[in-house]
């Protein structure tokens, strides 16, 4: 008993000697979580790269197309991002192509070869910033790519909504195309040259799982991009009941289609073709969501055609049909 008593006595005389214990108020704690992460060198005001965007900001780049019809004009959506162009070639067919660019970024000292003088040449006849820049920034700007020491910063491209091709202003019958699935680039890029070829009005991209309008989407459409908007959909399939309920139909394209080609009869009324992926085809709800299934009648050795290839057959029907009757 004594040697309890002796023990709670050390206890009790520890804490006296102890005293109250006084808390952090959360200091401790506050200084463990960190500041957050660290911003990006763009956003730090003493960043060389702050003072960059700055100087490409106010060089201005090429206006943003108005549509002036519903749903606000033009927008940027989940896929909107600025891209960088790197390597001589890329950045010659880029300038070659028109493709939208805010700034062209050039090491210093660089050995200049006809590449680098017609970039240089081609982007001060256009307006373009023209930025000397060190080789270490250009390896940061371009995430270590082989830039040879030429990079065009292309600035997010502007997504018309997809309402505005319900009261399209352009004349005609609307016709606009929707893809399900095209991760290719260059798909898009041919696929917008073929509606601006045959009379469409516009095309559709879903938000995920779907190419967006990057550099090389525009070289492919040789200049066609300039003129077809690309509309940025939250929601393929609910925009294509959206499409249903203003009295389009909808079309999508399979090899096991309801209808051949040559039979398409509703080629004459406001429709939307759907494009599938080459893989996989139309995705269940959207194929749910069409009208009718079309397929394109094809010699039995080929098993499926280029998305592209398919969109641009079905709209040269489209339109034929359509000249046709009018």
């Amino acid at each position: 008993m004594a040697g309890n008593s002796q023990r709670r006595g050390a206890v009790r005389k520890g804490a006296s000697k102890k005293g109250a214990s006084v808390g952090s108020g959360g200091q401790r704690r506050r200084g463990l979580e960190g500041k957050g992460p660290t911003p990006r060198a763009e956003d730090r005001p003493n960043h060389k790269a702050h003072k960059m965007a700055k100087a490409a900001a106010k060089s201005g780049g090429p206006s943003s197309r108005g549509t002036g019809s519903r749903g606000g004009g033009r927008r940027s959506g989940g896929k909107a991002s600025s891209e960088i162009v790197a390597g001589r070639n890329s950045v010659v067919e880029a300038l070659r192509a028109d493709v939208p660019v805010t700034t062209m970024y050039v090491a210093g000292r660089i050995d200049a070869d006809d590449r680098v003088r017609e970039a240089l040449k081609t982007a001060t006849a256009k307006g373009i910033a023209v930025l000397e820049t060190p080789r270490g920034e250009l390896d940061r700007l371009t995430d270590g790519a082989v830039h040879q020491g030429l990079a065009l910063q292309v600035p997010p491209y502007e997504y018309a909504h997809p309402q505005d091709f319900i009261d399209p202003q352009a004349p005609g019958i609307p016709l606009v195309v929707a893809l399900d699935g095209i991760t290719d680039p260059r798909n898009l890029g041919a696929i917008i040259r073929s509606v601006a070829a045959f009379g469409g009005h516009g095309v559709v991209v879903p938000e995920r799982r779907s190419v967006g309008m990057t550099a090389s989407a525009w070289k492919t459409s040789a200049g066609a991009a300039a003129r077809v908007p690309v509309a940025l959909a939250s929601n393929l399939t609910r925009a294509l009941e959206e499409y249903r309920k203003a009295g389009f139909f909808i079309l999508g394209l399979d090899m096991d289609g309801d209808v051949e080609l040559p039979g398409l009869e509703l080629a004459t009324e406001p429709i939307v073709i759907v494009v599938g992926s080459e893989g996989k085809g139309l995705s269940r709800l959207v194929r749910e969501t069409c009208d009718q299934i079309v397929s394109i009648p094809m010699s039995a050795a080929t098993e499926s055609l280029n998305a592209g290839i398919a969109a641009g057959v079905t709209l040269y029907e489209v339109a034929r049909r359509r000249a046709q009757a009018g």
